[in-house]
């Protein structure tokens, strides 16, 4: 049977490869650190591949993150999911990253009625989405400060590493989520929900929601300026 590759670089490499009538998880592998895409991406899809004889060409469908996450290790994941779609032709579908985390809440014994999930964005922010107890998107995603998001339980790793600014804005972090981030295998089971519903993930943009911190330099911008003007 058809398997999906799955592929989520928003936080940390994260790769599984999926059963695509089933949706369940041959195998899967995520990094334990972040900052290491583009050394381990690479890698770890070859060995997953190999080590269950699966043909790139034969995979019904590369799953990607499209984030919201920082630009570089975004971007990795983004590049490899096109590259792969393009070289065994088959189709790329583009998943926003949030919705792994909020997969995982819907495993939970208790659901809340509306809660966030939230990854870390630096810079004292998180980005951010508010989801309903059946596990769709009502609000997000966004990128904000962690002392403003809505007083509502808040999962995912930006609830841990800001746990003090979100319970002094009235949020309830949620200790059992603080280690939580988007993992490959738990974006293909939002995904396979979305192509069973018959959603076009077609769109495989980057959600970056903010400029990169790598800034063109002024006299830069004034020669290119002076190029498109010429």
């Amino acid at each position: 049977m058809p398997n999906y590759l799955s592929i989520d670089t928003s936080a940390h490499a994260s790769v599984a490869l999926i059963d695509a009538d089933t949706g369940a998880v041959i195998a899967a592998h995520t990094s334990p650190k972040g900052n290491d895409q583009t050394e381990t991406l690479a890698g770890y899809v070859r060995d997953l591949m190999a080590d269950h004889g699966q043909q790139g060409p034969e995979l019904a469908g590369v799953i990607v993150g499209v984030g919201p996450g920082p630009f570089t290790g975004l971007r990795v994941g983004l590049v490899a999911a096109r590259t792969f779609g393009f070289v065994w032709q088959v189709p790329v579908h583009g998943v926003m990253s949030l919705h792994a985390l909020a997969e995982r809440v819907l495993e939970l014994d208790e659901i809340p009625e509306e809660f966030i999930v939230a990854s870390d964005a630096r810079r004292k922010e998180v980005y951010w989405a508010t989801y309903n107890r059946q596990g769709a998107l009502t609000d997000g995603p966004h990128v904000a400060a962690a002392a403003t998001l809505p007083a509502l339980p808040v999962y995912g790793v930006g609830a841990g590493i800001y746990e003090e600014a979100l319970r002094e804005a009235g949020a309830a972090p949620q200790p059992e989520s603080f280690a939580w981030i988007a993992e490959s295998a738990y974006l293909a089971k939002h995904g396979l929900k979305d192509l069973a519903a018959g959603k076009d993930l077609s769109n495989t943009a980057p959600q970056y929601l903010r400029e990169s911190d790598a800034q063109v330099p002024a006299f830069m911008k004034q020669a290119q300026a002076k190029e498109a003007t010429a």
